[in-house]
C-alpha cells in the first residue's frame, strides 16, 4: 500500500440527510490491510458511538486533516457482498430512502442484534497458531469488540488466508438452538480400566463406559447416547460428574417444515407447458437476463413449469428464488418445492420465529440451500450465481412494501435477474396490467398456457343479483340459489369454499335515531363489531373498546349493526345449514404461528365442509374435493376511491373460481353482487381476461392513469390538520415550479381516510410521461422534509398501489 495509511468510508447507522454519505475514519494501524466493505464497524460520532458499514477503503493521500480513527471492528468478514451494495444504492435512489435503511430492510434482524462470533481453525493452521489463538480447545467464541487490537488483527489475517472461519452467535435476539452432547473425556484404554473396576458394583455405569468406548471424537446428543446406552440420565449425570465425559452445547438446526414432505417427480408436461419450460432453459443456458410473463388460466399447471425451471437451475449448478405473495399461501406452494427439491429448500418469510429466519439465512449465506422459497423480503436473500427468479401471483399488492423504502419486489428482482444474467418469470392467471402492456409491448416475454391439465373445463360460472335476492327473501348475505347449489354440494359430501370481503362480525354500528356511527378516536374510520371478544375494534390502530348498549350521541336504545363479516355470516350459515362443518379462516382465526397450515390441513383431510375465509382463500389452494366456490359480496372493493378496483375485483373473482373443479369433478362458481352489469364482473363470469386487458386499458387511457402514465405519491402527516395541510401546500408550490406543464398534478386533499393513528394525512399525486427533473425536485423536497419542525413525516411513494 505505498506506505500510505488506509482510510475507511463508513455509513453510520444515523438515518438522516447528513448521514447518507459515508464519513472518512482512519483505520488503526494493526488493521491496516484487514478492513474490507462490507464490514460492520462501530466509530465515533458526535458526542456517541455508532455502529455503521465500511463502504470503501481509499488512501491517505488526498487527505489533510486529523481523523478520528474507527473504535472497533464487528466482523471478521463482510456480511454484505458487492452485489447487495450495488442493490441498496440502486435502491435508495429509486425509492427516495436512506442508503442505510435499504441495508438493514436487505439484512434479516440478526445483524441489528449484539453478536458473538465463533471462530474455528480450519485444517490450514499451522501448529504454531494454533497454540496461540485455540491453546485449550478447537473452537473459541470471541467478543470482537472486546478483543484486544493485536488477537484480532492476527485473526482476521488467519481468516484471509483461509486459515479460520467464522459463524454467528446472536444474543437476545436469535440465538444457534442447541442440545446437551456427550463426548468421552477419557482415553478408550482409560475408560477399559475403570469398566472393570465398576462392572459388578454398577452395571448401568459400566454399560455407559462400554459405549463410550465406540464413540469416537464427534459429539452425540445426550438423549441418543441414553437410547443407545440404555442408560438413564442420571447415570450420564454421574459419569460426566466423575470425569468420563464432558458435556457440551450441539447446534440444532430449526428446520421450518414442522412435517417431512414425501418426494415427488417432475410430471409429463403439456405442449404449452413443454414451449415456456424450453424458453426459459433456453435464456439460462444462454447467461441471458430475459423477463417471461407466464400467463395461464387457473389450474393450467403453472407450478410444474416453475419446478421443471428450477431443477434446470440446479443442474447448469445455479441457484433458483421463488416469490409468493404472502404467507397464507406459502404452505401448499412451499411443499411442492420443498417435496422436489428436499433439503436444498430455504424458506424466509415472517412468519418464522427470528432463529428460524437466522438458520435459513445462513444456509443460504453458506451456500447449504440453493432454492429459496418465500414472501417480499426474500427478494434479498444471500444466494450466489442465482440461475433463475420466479415470482408467482406477480400481480399481487403484497409484493410492495408500504414503508421505507418502499420497494415493489418485481422490481428488485429484474434488477437481480440482469446482475446475475438470469430470466426471471412472472406468473399470474390475472397480470397485472403494467406487466401485461410491457409483454404487448415486447419488453417481456408472454408465453400462454390457455388450457388447464388434463384439459379439465374452467367451472360454471352463475351471477346472481342481490338486488332480486334481497326483494325475494330480505337476506343480504345467501341467495337461495346459492344455499341450494351448497345443500347439493354436502348431500355428494363434496366441499364447499365461500369467501367474503372482510373480517370481524358486521362492518359498523349505527343508531336508527339519530344516525350516529361509532368511530375510532385515533383514525377518521368506523369501528368494526368482533363478537368472539366482545368489543369494537379499529382495524387501522388496533384501537378497542366494549360495544356500546345505548347510543353515545342521543342516548337512544336503537342500535343496530350493518354491513358483513366472517363471523356474522359463520353464525348465519350455521343456523341455515346446521349439519355443515365450518372452518372460518380470516385474520383472527390465524393469528397463532402455523395456524394457516393447520386449518388448510383440516380442511384437506375432509374434517370441515365448508372454508369460509377472507380474500386469503382466494389463491394457490389446491382441494380436489372442491367442487363449488360462493363469492358473497363480489362489489365491496369496487365502491372504493382507487383506479385499480376494477382491476383487483376482475382479480379476486377469477382467482377464486379458479379453486372449484380442480380434480376430476367439475366445479360451479356462483357471484353474489349488487353491480351485475359491471364489466369486471361480467368478464370474470367468463375468465376472460384478454378482453378485460383491453376495456381496462381503455379506462386507463381517458383517465390518464398508469400504465400510460408513471405516479408518485407524496404524502405529508401531522397531529395538527394545519400543519400536514401548509406543509402539501409548499412542496405543490415546490412540484409546480419544477417540473414541465406536461406533469399532472393532483391535489393537495386530504387522504381518503383523513386520520390515522392521530395523525392527518394529506397528499398530491404526480401522473408523468418523462420528467428529467422529476427526481432532482423530489430530492429537494426530502431534504427539506429533514429540516421540517418535528412531527411532520413527508414520504414519497414511486408507483404507489392506490391513491387512497
Amino acid at each position: 500500500m505505498n506506505g500510505m495509511a488506509q482510510i475507511a468510508q463508513v455509513l453510520v447507522d444515523v438515518p438522516t440527510m447528513q448521514t447518507n454519505e459515508p464519513y472518512s475514519y482512519a483505520i488503526p494501524e494493526q488493521f491496516q490491510d484487514q478492513v474490507e466493505p462490507g464490514m460492520r464497524v462501530t466509530v465515533p460520532f458526535g458526542h456517541r458511538v455508532v455502529s455503521g458499514f465500511v463502504v470503501g477503503i481509499s488512501n491517505q493521500s488526498q487527505y489533510d486533516g486529523q481523523l478520528k480513527p474507527i473504535a472497533a471492528v464487528l466482523d471478521l468478514a463482510p456480511v454484505l457482498n458487492a452485489e447487495l451494495w450495488q442493490l441498496a444504492d440502486w435502491l435508495a435512489t429509486t425509492t427516495y430512502a436512506f442508503r442505510i435503511t435499504c441495508i438493514q430492510t436487505m439484512l434479516p434482524n440478526l445483524l441489528k442484534a449484539s453478536v458473538e462470533r465463533f471462530v474455528q481453525p480450519t485444517d490450514k493452521i499451522s501448529a504454531a497458531e494454533r497454540a496461540q489463538y485455540f491453546p485449550d480447545s478447537s473452537s473459541r467464541a470471541f467478543d470482537v469488540s472486546k478483543l484486544p487490537d493485536e488477537t484480532l488483527a492476527g485473526l482476521l489475517k488467519l481468516r484471509r488466508a483461509g486459515k479460520v472461519t467464522v459463524t454467528y452467535d446472536v444474543q437476545d435476539k436469535a440465538t444457534v438452538k442447541t442440545t446437551p452432547a456427550i463426548l468421552p473425556a477419557l482415553p478408550t484404554v482409560k475408560l477399559q480400566e475403570i469398566q472393570a473396576t465398576v462392572a459388578k458394583r454398577a452395571p448401568k455405569q459400566a454399560q455407559l463406559l462400554a459405549y463410550l468406548q465406540t464413540m469416537g471424537t464427534t459429539p452425540v446428543a445426550q438423549a441418543q447416547v441414553g437410547r443407545d446406552a440404555g442408560v438413564s440420565a442420571e447415570v450420564i449425570r454421574t459419569a460426566v460428574a466423575k470425569g468420563w465425559a464432558t458435556k457440551q452445547a450441539l447446534e440444532v438446526y430449526r428446520d421450518p417444515f414442522q412435517q417431512p414432505v414425501p418426494p415427488t417427480h417432475p410430471l409429463t408436461l403439456n405442449a404449452e407447458q413443454q414451449t415456456a419450460v424450453d424458453a426459459i432453459d433456453a435464456a439460462m443456458v444462454e447467461h441471458r437476463q430475459q423477463t417471461f410473463l407466464v400467463e395461464g388460466v387457473t389450474g393450467s399447471g403453472k407450478t410444474e413449469v416453475y419446478l421443471q425451471s428450477i431443477a434446470k437451475a440446479l443442474a447448469l449448478g445455479r441457484t433458483a428464488l421463488m416469490l409468493v405473495p404472502e404467507i397464507a399461501l406459502t404452505p401448499q406452494m412451499t411443499n411442492r418445492v420443498k417435496s422436489r427439491f428436499g433439503h436444498q429448500v430455504a424458506v424466509l418469510h415472517s412468519g418464522l420465529s427470528k432463529g428460524e429466519q437466522y438458520d435459513e439465512w445462513r444456509r443460504i449465506d453458506r451456500g447449504e440451500a440453493t432454492v429459496v422459497v418465500g414472501a417480499r423480503s426474500a427478494v434479498f436473500a444471500p444466494l450466489h450465481d442465482i440461475g433463475i427468479i420466479i415470482m408467482d401471483e406477480e400481480h399481487e399488492t403484497s409484493y410492495k412494501q408500504d414503508e421505507n423504502p418502499r420497494y415493489h419486489a418485481r422490481d428488485v428482482a429484474i434488477w437481480r435477474g440482469k446482475f446475475h444474467q438470469a430470466p426471471v418469470v412472472l406468473g399470474s392467471a390475472t397480470p397485472s396490467l403494467e406487466t401485461r402492456a410491457r409483454a404487448a409491448k415486447g419488453l417481456y416475454t408472454r408465453l400462454a398456457l390457455a388450457h388447464r391439465v388434463n384439459d379439465h373445463p374452467l367451472p360454471t360460472v352463475h351471477i346472481v343479483d342481490m338486488r332480486e335476492a334481497l326483494k325475494e327473501n330480505g337476506d343480504g348475505d345467501f341467495s337461495p340459489e346459492l344455499l341450494e347449489a351448497i345443500q347439493t354440494r354436502l348431500d355428494r359430501q363434496e366441499q364447499v369454499v365461500l369467501m367474503l370481503n372482510r373480517r370481524g362480525y358486521s362492518s359498523f354500528m349505527m343508531c336508527r335515531d339519530c344516525g350516529f356511527v361509532l368511530k375510532c378516536p385515533n383514525c377518521d374510520i368506523s369501528l368494526t363489531l368482533h363478537m368472539d371478544t366482545h368489543s369494537m375494534k379499529c382495524h387501522y390502530c388496533g384501537h378497542e373498546e366494549p360495544i356500546p348498549r345505548i347510543c353515545p350521541n342521543c342516548q337512544s336504545r336503537k342500535i343496530r349493526y350493518y354491513g358483513t363479516g366472517t363471523q356474522k355470516v359463520e353464525k348465519a350459515l350455521q343456523a341455515k345449514l346446521p349439519a355443515a362443518r365450518i372452518l372460518r379462516m380470516d385474520v383472527d382465526s390465524t393469528r397463532r404461528k402455523g395456524a394457516h397450515e393447520r386449518l388448510l390441513k383440516q380442511f384437506g383431510q375432509h374434517q370441515a365442509d365448508i372454508l369460509l375465509g377472507t380474500q386469503m382463500i382466494a389463491k394457490g389452494l389446491d382441494f380436489p374435493n372442491v367442487t363449488l366456490v360462493g363469492v358473497l359480496n363480489a362489489d365491496t372493493a369496487l365502491g372504493l376511491p382507487d383506479f385499480r378496483a376494477s382491476e383487483r375485483t376482475f382479480q379476486l373473482l377469477t382467482q377464486v373460481s379458479g379453486r372449484a373443479g380442480r380434480a376430476e369433478k367439475p366445479g360451479e362458481v356462483f357471484i353474489q353482487t349488487f353491480n351485475p352489469e359491471h364489466y369486471a364482473i361480467q368478464l370474470a363470469q367468463s375468465q376472460d381476461y384478454e378482453r378485460f386487458f383491453v376495456t381496462e386499458m381503455h379506462m386507463r387511457h381517458q383517465g390518464n392513469y398508469p400504465p400510460y402514465y408513471y405516479a408518485v405519491q407524496v404524502t405529508a402527516s401531522h397531529e395538527e390538520e394545519p400543519v400536514a395541510a401548509k406543509a402539501m401546500y409548499q412542496i405543490v408550490d415546490v412540484l409546480r415550479q419544477g417540473l414541465s406543464d406536461q406533469a399532472i398534478i393532483l391535489g393537495p386533499t386530504p387522504k381518503a381516510i383523513a386520520r390515522v393513528k392521530r395523525k392527518y394525512y394529506y397528499q398530491v399525486v404526480i401522473k408523468y410521461k418523462h420528467e428529467p427533473r422529476l427526481k432532482a425536485v423530489l430530492e429537494q423536497i426530502r431534504q427539506g422534509a429533514q429540516k421540517a419542525q418535528r412531527g411532520l413525516t413527508i414520504t414519497i411513494d414511486p408507483e404507489p398501489m392506490n391513491f387512497m
